[in-house]
């Protein structure tokens, strides 16, 4: 009895340039993932320690300090970090611990709403691309080109001055941004999965279209898709913050990170607290999204991570 064939995720790489060459390199057989195991180094448990901590505060803040981080006190205005405020208060009397936790909640949400986007339409466009006609793939391209010719942050601000102001436009910006990121890595990686043997072997024994692009194609696809992924969400927190900081994003009161920077520019040599500490939150996630991305990417590599 002839074994039917089976398929297998594709190698995948660190950043967007580093998938597109991995994916070149790769072999058109399936190979095996090998899933990330138990070992890590200390930086990655702290890095995912981190993250998880900050979904638990996105959850519910109000678990971690009982001051409403929109309502201040005008008798504390600026007042340094102490056991009453661990991180001080603003010039309106605001807890500053109060408003950069309840600011995860909202630097989170757009930045997972930001990468949701970039990852649909990335995912949609590339394997549109690398299914179907030249004349298409050419097109896409074309597309993928024109995004990346522009800084992240500058396209972004172009799309919100088109949209408005609003954290669903924001998201959006965002996400049409990111959008070559996936894209192109999910074009290289459709042209090398349809062409794969096993693909040819699943046509011959007489499987649909369908069948063979459901079962064999898109799932050595989108492999690459949740390393992207991880380490795109941080580089949309740091994007949004950005956006924030310009007054493009979230406006005050709102406790979002990028808002909390923007109020506090002008304080910074009379009271450096009200900015440091959500500058430190931004710096952090960013950090812990990489290095659990680089985990990711080492683990479907073979390697450990």
């Amino acid at each position: 009895m002839t074994a039917s064939p089976h398929s297998a995720p594709a190698t995948v790489a660190l950043s967007t340039e580093d998938l597109i060459g991995s994916v070149a390199g790769t072999s058109a057989a399936p190979s095996r993932v090998v899933r990330p195991g138990l070992r890590h180094p200390p930086r990655f448990i702290l890095a995912a320690g981190f993250l998880v901590l900050l979904a638990v505060v996105a959850l519910g803040p109000s678990l971690f300090t009982g001051y409403d981080p929109l309502t201040g006190d005008v008798s504390e205005t600026l007042q340094a970090p102490s056991w009453v405020h661990p991180f001080g208060t603003d010039r309106l009397g605001r807890d500053v611990l109060a408003r950069t936790l309840y600011g995860t909640r909202y630097s989170l949400l757009i930045g997972l709403a930001g990468m949701a986007v970039s990852a649909a339409a990335g995912v949609l466009l590339g394997v549109l691309a690398g299914l179907r006609s030249r004349l298409l793939d050419e097109a896409v391209s074309r597309l993928f080109d024109v995004l990346s010719s522009f800084p992240g942050v500058l396209l972004a601000m172009l799309v919100v001055t088109f949209l408005g102001q609003g954290m669903a436009n924001i998201a959006l910006a965002v996400g049409i941004a990111g959008i070559p990121k996936f894209g192109r890595v999910v074009r290289a990686q459709t042209q090398l999965v349809r062409g794969a043997d096993y693909v040819t072997h699943a046509a011959i024994y007489g499987l649909g279209r369908s069948r063979i692009f459901l079962r064999h194609v898109l799932p050595n696809v989108l492999v690459a898709v949740p390393v992207i992924a991880t380490i795109y969400i941080g580089n949309t927190i740091l994007v949004v913050s950005g956006l924030s900081f310009l007054g493009l994003g979230p406006q005050p009161p709102t406790p979002e990170w990028g808002v909390m920077l923007a109020e506090s520019r002008d304080l910074l040599r009379v009271a450096w607290w009200p900015g440091v500490f959500p500058g430190l939150a931004v710096t952090l996630t960013v950090i812990a999204f990489s290095i659990v991305g680089g985990a990711l990417q080492k683990s479907f590599e073979g390697r450990l991570a």
